[in-house]
């Protein structure tokens, strides 16, 4: 007669909250690329995905962001002591972030909605999702450098992704204040801070992973 071994809870607990971190960036990825090509009037190279919210079916993408949200914060509780802990807390904030960028919806901007102006007046809601999306993207860039510092293993790929998210990051808000010859890309440039940011989320994911086996 065998006696069942019984996974512990704890166990299975760290083993889903990786996968969140696993999977929250494909799927949050997956979700405005999917929705950038089908909504009417909209240019993913040009506008943010922020602007996914607005108008007809813009729950998607709000739901988009609470999901992503809660995922990444279910990976920072367990990364506090699979990781480092100040990485832990800054992808938290990161997490935190995308949940405000979710319930305070974006304005307008770079002339979506169609009719729109480039830059109209800011409302307070508008102003919190700008607010909140910027502190969560500065805390994303601070988790890779904090995380290089203290793992060295990984340090110069983290380190370049960290340059990478904050050079496209800059971009990014240059082409939302309608600079010149950026404003036509600021959907691309912030794809591309986005995927590299969430890259690096899922990348740790994996590493976590290995080490909770």
């Amino acid at each position: 007669m065998t006696t069942a071994t019984l996974t512990p809870p704890h166990y299975i607990a760290t083993r889903v909250a990786v996968w969140c971190g696993i999977v929250a960036g494909p799927l949050f990825v997956a979700a405005f690329l999917v929705q950038g090509f089908l909504k009417p009037d909209y240019n993913p190279l040009r506008h943010p995905v922020s602007s996914l919210a607005l108008g007809p079916h813009g729950w998607i993408q709000t739901a988009n962001f609470l999901l992503t949200g809660v995922l990444v914060l279910a990976f920072a509780a367990i990364a506090r002591s699979k990781t480092d802990k100040p990485t832990a807390v800054l992808i938290g904030l990161w997490g935190l972030g995308l949940i405000a960028a979710g319930i305070f919806v974006t304005d307008p901007v770079s002339g979506f909605p169609k009719g729109t102006p480039a830059i109209g007046e800011p409302t307070l809601e508008g102003s919190l999702h700008d607010g909140f999306s910027v502190i969560g993207f500065l805390c994303l860039i601070a988790a890779m450098f904090v995380n290089a510092r203290r793992h060295r293993a990984r340090a110069t790929a983290t380190t370049i992704a960290g340059i990478a998210t904050a050079a496209f990051f800059v971009a990014f808000a240059a082409a939302m204040s309608q600079t010149p010859g950026l404003v036509e890309y600021g959907g691309a440039l912030q794809r591309v801070c986005v995927i590299i940011g969430f890259g690096w989320i899922t990348t740790l994911a994996i590493d976590t992973n290995k080490q909770a086996r």
